[in-house]
């Protein structure tokens, strides 16, 4: 039986209201373990992302689920969340304000007891954005996660300050990833002398994690790729947290 518990995590960003979720499974808060932040796709904080960070909790985490736009801001629908993501994709600093501070309060809290040498981010679409951007920052992580995520950045030399590993889990018909971005990526990460993996999964489309993606030859659902791909990443980890 599951344990896993879901808390409110209310801060100040700039002396606005943030409110990320911390989801960890509660029969036991005084044993060390590992720290994930999760960031989200364009819809936020949500049913949806919840259930990912449960799942994620259920294997020995403590995730933190990112509140990236705000705690009054919670897209109900594509358009409103085009309109909350986009000026963090064009703002990149202003995005690693927000994710560094969700970092921050994933190590902080006092809920349960996390181990700050053992951090990781994932993420998935634009959170797979924000995943790579922060461990671009030089934040002290193991691993760095993308899911479908895009793989640009505005400032490639950036990489030089990844501490940790990174994992691209990545749809290989995936039409809102751009090609070009593939090889500049790899080129990036090579530069850099980053210990990195790109995993293209034949036949997949953006959103292949979502089980509610459903627009034909763009966003779709896949089960078998989406398992493949989770399994990819708790096996990179073990690797970094149990290795």
């Amino acid at each position: 039986m599951s344990n896993v518990t879901v808390r409110s995590v209310v801060y100040q960003i700039d002396g606005q209201p943030y409110e990320s979720r911390l989801v960890f499974d509660s029969a036991d808060t005084t044993s060390s373990r590992p720290g994930l932040l999760m960031a989200p796709n364009w819809m936020g904080v949500s049913e949806g992302a919840e259930k990912i960070a449960k799942k994620v909790a259920e294997q020995g985490y403590v995730v933190l689920l990112a509140d990236l736009y705000g705690q009054n801001v919670r897209p109900s629908n594509n358009d409103e969340a085009a309109a909350a993501m986009m000026p963090l994709k064009n703002d990149r600093q202003l995005l690693n304000v927000r994710t560094k501070a969700a970092l921050a309060q994933l190590v902080a809290q006092t809920d349960v007891a996390v181990d700050a040498d053992k951090i990781a981010v994932f993420g998935f679409c634009f959170g797979g954005c924000c995943a790579l951007e922060l461990a671009r920052t030089g934040a002290n992580l193991k691993a760095a996660i993308s899911f479908h995520g895009t793989l640009d950045t505005p400032n490639p030399s950036d990489a030089n300050n990844i501490k940790g590993k990174v994992l691209v889990l990545h749809g290989a018909s995936d039409p809102l990833v751009p090609k070009e971005q593939l090889p500049a990526f790899e080129e990036e990460m090579n530069a850099a002398n980053v210990d990195w993996q790109l995993l293209s999964y034949g036949g997949a489309f953006h959103s292949f994690t979502d089980p509610h993606a459903n627009v034909p030859g763009m966003m779709m659902y896949d089960e078998k790729v989406a398992t493949r791909a989770f399994k990819s990443m708790h096996n990179l980890l073990d690797e970094v947290f149990k290795g």
